[in-house]
Parts: C-alpha cells; sequence; structure tokens
C-alpha cells in the first residue's frame, strides 16, 4: 500500500503565549488571518485557530471575534478549518464550544483529559508586559488545572454530534489515550479518529523519541488501525518532534501556537516560515505533504462547502 501522504497542520495563534513574547505573534483578527492565509500557502493542508479579544488581547472565545477572520480565510484559502475547543484553561466548556456551535467546521480540537497546564516559569523570561493581564495570567497557570472532565468531553461529543465534525484529540499523556479508548466503548466517537499527541507542556508527557514511541505502540494496543495520527510538540522539540513523526507514518503541527522559534536563539518571523521549514524537511526526506483536499480524504471530512462560514 502507497505510503500516505503528511497533513501539515498550522496552529496559528493562542491562548497562552503572549505578545510580547514575540512581536511576530498574530494577536489582532487581521493578523491571525493574515498569517493563516501565508501558512495555508506555504503548505498547510489544516488551519487550526484561536482568537482573541481586540480589546485588550485577551483569549477569546466569542463567535463574534472569529466572524471577519474566517471569512477571509474561506475566501482566499482551501484549507480545512480546526477551530478550537480548548480556548484557555481558565475558561469552561460551555464557553469553549460556543465557536465551533455557530460556525460548524470542518475539525475541532477536543482536549482528551484534565492536567495541570502550567507555563508559570515563563514569568521569569520577562520584565515587562504589552497588557496589564499578562503577567498575573501567566504566573497563575501554577495553581491551573485544565479540565477536561469525562462529563465535558461527553458535552462535546453530543453537543458538536449534528455537525459532523471531525475532532483533533488531544492527548497529552498516556492516560489520555485510555480516556479515548473509553470514550469511543461507549459510543461518543467513531473509528477513524485524529489523535494530536501533544509533547512537552509542562504537566504532560515530555517531548523525547522514546515517549513518541511509546504513545504511539499504546495507540496501536488501543485503536487498531483506526487512527490516524500527528505530533505537536512545544518550544525547541517542535522540528524534530515533527520529523520524527513524519518517517513514522504520522503528521505534524507546526505554528506560533507552540513555538515562537525558527530555530535557537532565533524567533519564527511568521507562521508561513514554520510550514515552510517542516515541509522542506519532510520532502527531502521522500515524503510529499498532502493538499487540503487529500487531507479531507485522509480524515474523511465533510468538506468545506458543508461549514456554516
Amino acid at each position: 500500500m502507497a505510503k500516505e501522504k503528511v497533513i501539515i497542520t498550522c496552529a496559528v495563534t493562542g491562548a497562552i503565549h503572549t505578545p510580547t513574547m514575540s512581536d511576530h505573534l498574530p494577536v489582532t483578527h487581521d493578523e491571525i488571518a493574515s498569517q493563516a492565509i501565508e501558512a495555508a500557502d506555504a503548505g498547510a493542508a489544516i488551519l487550526h485557530l484561536h482568537t482573541r479579544d481586540p480589546d485588550g488581547g485577551r483569549p477569546s472565545v466569542e463567535p463574534e471575534h472569529y466572524t471577519s477572520m474566517l471569512a477571509r480565510v474561506k475566501q482566499s484559502t482551501n484549507a480545512v478549518v480546526n477551530i478550537t475547543t480548548g480556548g484557555a484553561p481558565t475558561m469552561l466548556i460551555k464557553e469553549r464550544l460556543r465557536a465551533a456551535e455557530q460556525f460548524s467546521p470542518e475539525m475541532c480540537s477536543l482536549n482528551m483529559g484534565s492536567l495541570n497546564f502550567a507555563f508559570h516559569p515563563l514569568a521569569a523570561r520577562y520584565e515587562s508586559y504589552k497588557y496589564d493581564w499578562e503577567e498575573a495570567y501567566i504566573r497563575g497557570s501554577e495553581a491551573n488545572i485544565f479540565r477536561n472532565t469525562f462529563a465535558d468531553i461527553k458535552e462535546a461529543a453530543e453537543r458538536l454530534a449534528p455537525h459532523n465534525i471531525k475532532f483533533e484529540h488531544e492527548c497529552y499523556d498516556i492516560g489520555h489515550l485510555y480516556n479515548l479508548k473509553f470514550c469511543m466503548d461507549i459510543g461518543l466517537f467513531k473509528p477513524p479518529v485524529f489523535l494530536q499527541f501533544v509533547m512537552g507542556i509542562l504537566g504532560g508527557i515530555g517531548s523525547d523519541i522514546e515517549n513518541l514511541v511509546f504513545m504511539k505502540k499504546t495507540a496501536d494496543k488501543l485503536l487498531g488501525d483506526n487512527y490516524r495520527w500527528s505530533v505537536l510538540a512545544a518550544g525547541a522539540a517542535q522540528m524534530p518532534m515533527a520529523t520524527a513523526a513524519s518517517q513514522m507514518g504520522g503528521n505534524v503541527r507546526v505554528g506560533l501556537e507552540d513555538s515562537l522559534f525558527i530555530k535557537r536563539g532565533e524567533l519564527a518571523v511568521s507562521n508561513a516560515q514554520q510550514v515552510e521549514k517542516i515541509r522542506r524537511i519532510v520532502e527531502d526526506l521522500g515524503s510529499e505533504i498532502a493538499t487540503p483536499d487529500e487531507a479531507r480524504e485522509i480524515l474523511d471530512l465533510k468538506g468545506g462547502d458543508r461549514v456554516g462560514f
């Protein structure tokens, strides 16, 4: 059987990072849309999107903050749009589902378990912040529990079921794979599922090859052939782990949500620059990248003509 092409997902902007950390991180709706379009042009088949409140830059899940951004992305690209249901660790699931319910995208992220999602060590690296809420937000993550209970997962599955959305099941640790298997066994999700191994987040599994192999072997044991998978790794591990995944039969996710750098000590100037780099690596190693329509076929998506934006 021919090897499947590698799907590149680009996570354009996150609810975690702050603009102070990099002037290149898109924050306004116009910046996010522009960088998303550039990433698609560079080879990203899937665009994973968060948004921000234009009044103060806070993380937002309000549908009104997605409207203009989604319209521009759809008008300018054929890329698959993946809207977060993760939002930020401070948000409840009922808030995090609003945009997905309104816009009915082809894909949504879905976190498969609770964890201590902490990024407070970042506070020691910076002396000033662009917005007055940022320092407390970062330092406060030391006490965060990113809530994704079985009840939360069930609520997301049931509320979004009428929309025929394919979930990107974000698994931050081995136990999250078992959580997904349980949810499949009780009928919340139908195979084939799409897994995103999330590595290098403080509170989750570390970024190294041994852990990646362990995650993959566990997924094989639990799910057999009923899944496709991808890897995102935070910070400096982004490109090495993505490269490894592409050679193990997996797919890749890059983007400024996950790492602000293009190489050690050098900030990336855009999401597109990261997409271009991983595309070059994947192709130099003998694989091909998937177009958006090929990604739709591989992942069995409903199609861009059936979204609500």
